[in-house]
């Protein structure tokens, strides 16, 4: 009546942190709810159109979506009709690592089109013919890429690397918003260097973004060998600055095109438009840009013979308190007006070039810059 689908029968098999429980069910969602409602769990209809309502428990929410079989299809969205075969249901899912199931109380695995086996050697295969599944969704090409270095690193298959490379330009039909929420998962694992290099190499990126570096595998590769010589996490912006040109205009007009947030094109820009850093500046770097940006302006920029100082130079930062306001510069004798703000930012320049000294010294540079207004 109701198994586990998906990602967390395909990471619990491989002992990975399960993030999303999903589940099937053939019993409608109306039926769904109300036995939900019945035990006393909260449920919310959050996809009803397709058949998927959200339990609310105590370990955190549910998926539990009834089964179904594609009626039409258009590369983007599909509509479905409900179904009582779970083979049938199955077959709906992209990979074969994706469609397997397990019964919730004897564990039992249903795997209809070699996910086990598939999962064992590490292999992303899609279910059946790779260009039908390409064509049902789109997208699909770029899960295939995220897969490839999430699960098998460098193991190919050759069907649907071909499929993927014939149906690149379908990818201009989708959204931008989907293919760089794509883009940035696959960045986001361990190390996806082959993958985005199978990208390059199909002519992928030419239907993401346009002015991709050509050298960015190499450069990406590079800076994943930075991060595991400090044991640092992976983070998608700061590899996603591999990808982009040297150009900040051309950049920049990328990262718009994807329709990134306000937050990200900030923190792509702050990255992208440093320079070599040396030791002495990451303070100042960090006191500006954040922390984070500053290690990722580490990684992507300081020289061989620097990088191991500019790191050390923020080990334990903590951003220092600019220990003077405007009422303080009032308070020595300066006028109230648009003066002040121009002086404060006077005397914080001074104070951050000086190295962040101490409450005597910012006090004297405070005096200095007010005598002369």
């Amino acid at each position: 009546m109701v198994r586990f689908v998906g990602g967390a029968v395909r990471d619990s098999l491989l002992g990975l942190p399960v993030q999303d429980i999903d589940l099937a069910t053939i019993l409608k969602p109306d039926d769904v709810m109300a036995r939900l409602s019945d035990a006393g769990i909260k449920v919310i209809p959050t996809g009803i159109g397709h058949g998927t309502v959200t339990a609310i428990t105590r370990d955190g929410p549910v998926e539990i979506t009834t089964l179904r079989r594609d009626v039409s299809t258009d590369g983007r969205r599909a509509t479905v009709a409900y179904s009582d075969d779970w083979k049938e249901d199955a077959a709906r899912r992209d990979f074969t690592i994706n469609a397997l199931s397990a019964d919730p109380e004897t564990l039992e695995i249903y795997d209809y089109f070699g996910g086990l086996d598939d999962l064992e050697k590490h292999h992303i295969r899609f279910i059946g013919s790779a260009r039908q599944r390409i064509a049902e969704d789109h997208l699909r090409i770029m899960r295939y890429f995220r897969f490839l270095a999430r699960f098998a690193e460098t193991s190919i298959d050759d069907e649907a690397y071909a499929a993927c490379t014939q149906a690149a330009e379908s990818l201009n039909s989708l959204s931008r918003e989907r293919i760089a929420d794509e883009l940035m998962k696959l960045l986001a694992t361990a190390n996806p260097s082959f993958a985005v290099g199978k990208m390059l190499e199909a002519g992928i990126f030419d239907h993401v973004f346009a002015d991709a570096d050509s050298e960015a595998a190499a450069l990406l590769d590079w800076l994943v060998s930075r991060e595991q010589a400090y044991n640092i996490p992976p983070a998608a912006i700061r590899r996603f600055i591999t990808l982009l040109p040297k150009d900040a205009d051309k950049a920049g007009k990328i990262v718009t095109g994807l329709k990134a947030s306000k937050k990200m094109r900030r923190g792509v820009m702050d990255r992208l438009t440093a320079q070599e850093p040396a030791a002495k500046d990451m303070p100042v770097i960090a006191y500006h840009h954040g922390a984070d940006a500053a290690q990722d302006i580490a990684l992507l920029f300081a020289a061989d013979d620097d990088f191991a100082a500019c790191m050390a130079a923020l080990d334990g930062w903590q951003k220092p308190v600019f220990p003077i306001t405007g009422g303080d510069l009032i308070t020595m004798g300066l006028k109230p007006g648009p003066i002040v703000a121009r002086t404060l930012t006077k005397v914080e320049r001074a104070w951050i070039d000086e190295g962040f000294p101490g409450d005597e010294r910012v006090q004297q540079l405070a005096r200095e810059a007010i005598s002369p207004a």
